[in-house]
């Protein structure tokens, strides 16, 4: 059950776990006003909905029938999905000892029962500040400062969860490395301004193209991209690619000084990987590597997909 508005899906969430359903409907008129609410009436519930929802904060009742609130935050700290929603414990058990055993398992904080409506609110409302801080600034470490696109700390992640997803599922794996052609004769004549410009603009257009939310681009490294589409197979990621060249070459960026086209271009190398237990990502970005390689030794402005045929200008 969870409480509808229209900006559900902007609103924190919160996930209300107690086996009275008196308590549920209190903390509910508390905090609807201002919060998504989700209820669990009991641990097995909790655990579920936390996984599914992933609520940005979640009031725990310590006495439940079938897991206690020690188990279940036992259970959301050992899982990875999990581990770092924040925990209030609310119980009625308001002993210095009770209160030290679930702040020593990774409570975030303790509200007794009965409930004091500001008590509660206030609490909750200083935790959710938190989280949109600690949200903020892992966005910020996740996020290339020049482009406002995903920086390579973030691609290694993001390859890495969907190397195992893929693995697991036994579904293919594509990445494509892009490179600016000649952005150093771009720099050195039109200025690091005029370079800044032309890398926000190849950024902008990039991540344009990518349509679904799985896909990934990011900034690799000076004026090197690189794009991940999980569930993609080499055609599919071949066909994109070509339409991502063609994208930026008819963008016009004027490059006066490019031995390859009198407009900015790109060089774009890929693979296709479907992981095996034996088969590290490592081996997906060397491919991906050697076949941009290749497609700045043709010549630049194309597309050179390991296993495929080449596509020019």
């Amino acid at each position: 059950m969870s409480i509808d508005s229209e900006d559900d899906d902007t609103r924190q969430t919160v996930l209300v776990a107690d086996d009275e359903q008196l308590n549920r409907k209190v903390l509910t008129d508390i905090l609807k006003a201002d919060y998504r609410v989700i209820l669990a009436k009991n641990g097995a519930q909790a655990i579920e909905k936390a996984a599914v929802h992933q609520p940005d904060l979640i009031l725990l009742d310590i006495i439940m029938p079938d897991h206690d609130g020690y188990d279940v935050l036992y259970k959301l700290k050992a899982r990875s999905s999990t581990q770092s929603i924040p925990v209030i414990f609310i119980s009625a058990l308001d002993t210095e000892a009770h209160e030290e055993k679930g702040l020593l398992l990774g409570a975030s904080d303790y509200i007794s029962k009965p409930f004091r409506p500001t008590l509660v609110k206030a609490r909750v409302d200083n935790h959710m500040q938190m989280v949109r801080q600690r949200k903020l600034l892992e966005e910020l470490a996740n996020l290339d400062g020049l482009t406002n696109i995903a920086n390579r700390r973030c691609f290694e992640n993001c390859l890495a969860k969907e190397w195992g997803r893929a693995k697991r599922n036994r579904t293919p794996l594509s990445l494509a490395m892009i490179d600016v052609d000649h952005f150093k004769q771009y720099n050195d004549n039109y200025g690091h301004g005029g370079g800044d410009m032309v890398l926000r603009t190849v950024a902008k257009a990039l991540k344009h193209a990518l349509k679904r939310p799985s896909d990934k681009v990011a900034r690799y490294g000076g004026e090197e991209f690189v794009i991940l589409l999980p569930d993609t197979d080499e055609k599919g990621a071949f066909e994109l690619m070509k339409a991502l060249r063609q994208a930026i070459q008819a963008l016009e960026v004027a490059h006066a000084f490019s031995p390859t086209s009198p407009v900015l271009t790109i060089s774009i190398g890929g693979a296709t990987l479907t992981p095996g237990e034996h088969v590290e990502p490592i081996a997906l970005v060397n491919r991906a590597d050697e076949a941009l390689y290749c497609a700045k030794e043709a010549g630049r402005n194309q597309v050179i997909w390991a296993g495929l045929a080449t596509s020019g200008a």
